[in-house]
């Protein structure tokens, strides 16, 4: 898919073209020794079905249950800073927030989402891989489950997550709300400017209210069930291709209870309709 010694596209033209996020094809494993990487990989499984423990259950779960003999200080760092976890029960630590930003209300609270791009919602989760980790961020149209766009990389940042909107933007249009959590990377001024400067809401979950964002959590658990932790990708090239072609099904084959057993490529497409 990607060329490096193309004679007229450049990487950076290519990732363009392909929209890919350009730090993904740049990637090299992250400086984490494997005890790091094990623990790291052992918690987003564990995760993904108990939510609601923080650092401080899942050194109780790595060292009581699994047999690892680390320290608290070694969990909190990996959890909440590299991870970017948080319990879904309040407490002292359950976001990765900056306190300098501004947190916009949650807007979601007895709203009934009856159309498409009523309501976008966004969010970032870690991904392990045989050798390393990234981030996955992706925006999912709450009333269809359709994922509008997602991106790859090696860096939770602000202005990742703003090209990712842009392009969703771009590709289907604008959606009237967009829900986020209190993470840096969606408080940041970057992110918010461009959200606002568009005629959107920005809404944002409530501290240590991880179900705001049911919707997208649920995605994150089946991304991983039901492709990364079958086949861990070995690159940030392998990772694109493999969440490609699963996001692609997602959209397009995979039938939602939520939504009545419609596919969401189906239900997403009848604002195309209603606008003809």
């Amino acid at each position: 898919m990607i060329s490096r010694d193309h004679s007229n596209l450049s990487l950076v033209k290519q990732s363009q073209l392909l929209q890919i996020h350009r730090s993904g094809l740049y990637y090299t494993p992250r400086a984490e020794s494997s005890l790091n990487l094990d623990l790291m990989r052992l918690m987003d499984e564990h995760y993904s079905d108990h939510s609601f423990k923080g650092a401080k259950g899942m050194h109780t779960w790595l060292t009581m249950d699994k047999g690892y003999r680390v320290n608290q200080k070694r969990i909190d760092r990996l959890y909440y800073r590299l991870m970017g976890l948080r319990a879904v029960m309040p407490g002292r630590h359950t976001s990765k927030r900056n306190k300098a930003h501004k947190i916009y209300p949650y807007l979601l609270r007895n709203l009934t989402v009856e159309r498409p791009d009523q309501v976008w919602a966004t969010d970032i989760t870690y991904i392990p891989m045989q050798k390393g980790f990234m981030y996955l961020t992706a925006i999912i149209d709450l009333h269809s489950r359709y994922v509008v766009n997602w991106s790859v990389s090696n860096t939770m940042d602000a202005q990742w997550c703003k090209d990712t909107l842009e392009e969703a933007i771009t590709i289907q249009g604008k959606p009237e709300i967009i829900n986020t959590d209190q993470g840096s990377p969606f408080t940041s001024e970057v992110f918010t400017s461009f959200v606002l400067s568009n005629g959107i809401k920005l809404s944002m979950d409530g501290k240590g209210r991880a179900i705001d964002n049911v919707f997208i959590e649920r995605l994150w658990r089946s991304v991983k069930y039901e492709s990364i932790y079958l086949n861990p990708p070995e690159s940030g090239i392998d990772l694109y291709g493999q969440l490609d072609d699963y996001f692609t099904r997602y959209n397009t084959q995979r039938r939602h209870q939520g939504i009545d057993n419609d596919i969401p490529s189906a239900r997403y497409r009848t604002k195309q309709q209603k606008a003809a």
